[in-house]
């Protein structure tokens, strides 16, 4: 057994590759740590902060549906949404847009949104299959394993294009739109440089989609890789959060206090609760500046220090759960249990109307009109996206949907039969058709297209609540899109038994960006985090017999390493003080060496040992140039610092006694 000190200077940092042979791993540039110097400080207090910003934009870019919101420094307590925008659905009350792209054949951005959707749907079939029609893209980032910057996406038509500049097109469209109504409102040309811009994302997003937002960002020209702290990326749940702080009484639905009266039950209340809620928005919506007092809302006076909540955002793409403690006196937040959830979003809703209609139909024919009636196709979702929503535990009379014209012509061509016929033949019985051209549904039949995707939900906020940290939720904040579904919010309610309030806001659709603004305006509110990823370096220790696996010795100079081993920053699920700073000492293990190099490794398991474990890759590199200086102190001391930002980790290098620096994000899209 070594004494600490011993073992600390026989640490060299190697520039290994990820699997080297051994033998070589000393030839390159290697350090030694100075001292045990696993020091974390918060340098939260040193940060300067930054350039003053007139407003923050927060851009809540949607896998079903986007928006902005924005406010100026100057009046915090205004929130302005977007402006209406043109078209809209009927029976869909939306202040966001469909997130749909539109380029032209020669890939030019034309259109996004609801304009997108209606110039594709207006073209000649012939026509339409030589344009790139793009929804539901947001997805590929979650679903991607290896995601980089030349990740594919496919158009309607099956024709790729580069997911980095769908993205890219999508943020400089509403660089352009916000940028254009704050010149209006201000009544002269707006500058890019005095907009603070937040990108929201979810919480279960690995790192690499985070990053890949921001390279996105930088290639729109929202903002510049000079100027990285322009751009925010927010967690839609930390958002959420946020705004469910300022929440009053008015502004929400409280389905914990929805107790049995006059022998109404609470599930009665769930559908009436959120049509006067919905009527309440509606009123509103004609003016598009939400005041947000600046006080703490009555529900949040509540809560005590230490008191624990769930923030559970229903998107349309996923859903997201985090566990929040609160910290008084300032009411700061702090993550208990790191972000869980997956892809159940909403859209699971459409994926399974889909298996619905090839069980009727076919898959061959479902397939086949996709690809030659894509526009007719939208059209058919569309019709089912209104219906959706008019789904209900307690409803009783059926739901029609709408079949586009060309779908009925398009089947009788493919099949030789009628659309009724296959109705008839098929053995879906709770779909019938009805003499206006239109699918009846039973609303059996449409809550049987839930069930799947609110079962996922269900499922995983069980098992979140049997966990130890978990215990003792007052109470839980069902927010994003699909959180209007009175059947998830009927679910939620008999899941938890009245262990916890469920508090549904109003405008829940618009909850995390309203909040994505709060946190763009004060984002020292997050406090504590937890560390997705175990982080740490490469480093040589010395060789301990039946300690160190033998096919790691390399003898060199008479002395005997132990290569490859993964020296740990910080360990997942570790709480992490947004801002704080973990800083190493490190010595040249050669005195004549010119350039150190230090690799930084990340895995998602909480304790590695050596970087040739599966699962653990390389994510960033600092080469130091120290030629051509000479070092005063007999040993020349390198400091390695690592800060736990936003979504982003930095790593920076500095030569103590030249102060020459280099720093490095960390890299998570290149492979």
């Amino acid at each position: 057994m070594m004494t600490e000190k011993e073992t600390v200077t026989e640490k060299i940092i190697t520039d290994a590759m990820a699997n080297p042979s051994p033998a070589k791993s000393m030839g390159d540039p290697g350090i030694t740590p100075l001292s045990p110097s696993h020091t974390q400080q918060n340098d939260t207090d040193q940060v300067p902060s930054g350039p003053s910003f007139v407003v923050v934009v927060a851009i809540d870019f949607g896998t079903t549906s986007s928006g902005y919101a924005y406010a100026f420094t100057k009046e915090p307590e205004c929130i302005h949404t977007m402006r209406r925008w043109e078209g809209g659905d009927p029976g869909v009350s939306n202040q966001k847009t469909p997130t749909t792209i539109l380029l032209t054949p020669d890939r030019k951005f034309h259109s996004f949104g609801y304009a997108a959707r209606d110039f594709y749907h207006d073209l000649d079939p012939s026509e339409s299959k030589h344009w790139l029609y793009l929804e539901k893209f947001k997805m590929k980032l979650h679903t991607t394993a290896n995601l980089s910057i030349d990740t594919d996406l496919h158009a309607a038509n099956g024709r790729r294009v580069k997911a980095l500049d769908i993205f890219a097109y999508a943020l400089a469209f509403f660089k352009e739109q916000a940028l254009k109504e704050l010149s209006d409102q201000t009544g002269g040309e707006f500058d890019n440089n005095d907009v603070r811009w937040v990108i929201t994302v979810p919480a279960i997003w690995k790192m690499p989609a985070k990053q890949f937002m921001r390279e996105a960002a930088y290639k729109s020209g929202l903002v510049s890789r000079e100027n990285p702290e322009q751009l925010i990326i927010a967690l839609e749940p930390e958002a959420a959060s946020i705004y469910c702080r300022k929440l009053r009484l008015h502004q929400m639905l409280d389905l914990g206090t929805q107790t049995t009266q006059n022998g109404f039950s609470p599930t009665d209340n769930v559908g009436s609760g959120m049509s006067q809620a919905k009527e309440h928005v509606r009123r509103n919506r004609q003016s598009r500046t939400f005041l947000v007092e600046n006080v703490i809302g009555e529900l949040w006076s509540e809560l005590e220090e230490g008191d624990r909540y769930v923030v559970v955002d229903c998107g349309g793409g996923t859903v997201d759960l985090t566990v929040h403690q609160i910290r008084l006196p300032e009411g700061h937040l702090k993550e208990l249990y790191k972000a869980s959830g997956g892809p159940y979003g909403s859209i699971g809703i459409d994926y399974e109307f889909e298996k619905l209609l090839c069980r009727i139909f076919g898959q061959d024919f479902v397939d086949q009109f996709k690809i030659k009636r894509p526009a007719a196709w939208v059209d058919l979702m569309i019709a089912f996206e209104s219906r959706k929503r008019a789904a209900a535990p307690d409803r009783t009379n059926p739901l029609n949907i709408n079949l586009p014209f060309s779908f009925i012509d398009y089947y009788k061509k493919f099949r030789g039969h009628s659309v009724e016929h296959a109705l008839r033949k098929s053995n879906v019985d709770f779909v019938k058709w009805s003499s206006q051209g239109m699918l009846r549904m039973s609303p059996d039949a449409m809550n049987s297209l839930f069930k799947p995707t609110i079962d996922h939900i269900i499922q995983h906020l069980t098992e979140l609540f049997e966990k130890p940290e978990v215990s003792d939720i007052k109470f839980l904040f069902l927010v994003g899109g699909f959180a209007e579904s009175t059947l998830l919010q009927q679910a939620v309610q008999n899941m938890l038994q009245g262990r916890s309030r469920i508090i549904i806001p109003h405008d829940v659709g618009l909850t995390i960006l309203k909040g994505a603004v709060l946190f763009g305006l004060d984002p020292s509110v997050i406090k504590v985090r937890r560390s997705p990823l175990t982080y740490g370096v490469g480093v040589l220790n010395r060789f301990v017999e039946g300690k160190h696996p033998p096919e790691k010795l390399l003898v060199k100079d008479g002395t005997r390493w132990c290569t490859d081993v993964f020296d740990t920053f910080i360990a997942a699920d570790q709480s992490v003080a947004l801002g704080e700073m973990v800083k190493r000492s490190y010595t040249p293990a050669k005195p004549s060496q010119q350039v150190i190099v230090i690799h930084v490794y990340c895995s998602e398991k909480e304790s590695v040992g050596f970087i040739s474990e599966p699962g653990v890759r390389k994510c960033g590199t600092l080469r130091l140039d120290v030629s051509g200086t000479e070092s005063t102190a007999p040993r020349r001391e390198i400091q390695t610092l690592m800060q736990f930002g936003d979504t982003e980790i930095r790593a920076m290098a500095v030569d103590v006694s030249t102060g020459r620096t280099v720093k490095a994000s960390i890299d998570f899209l290149s492979h």
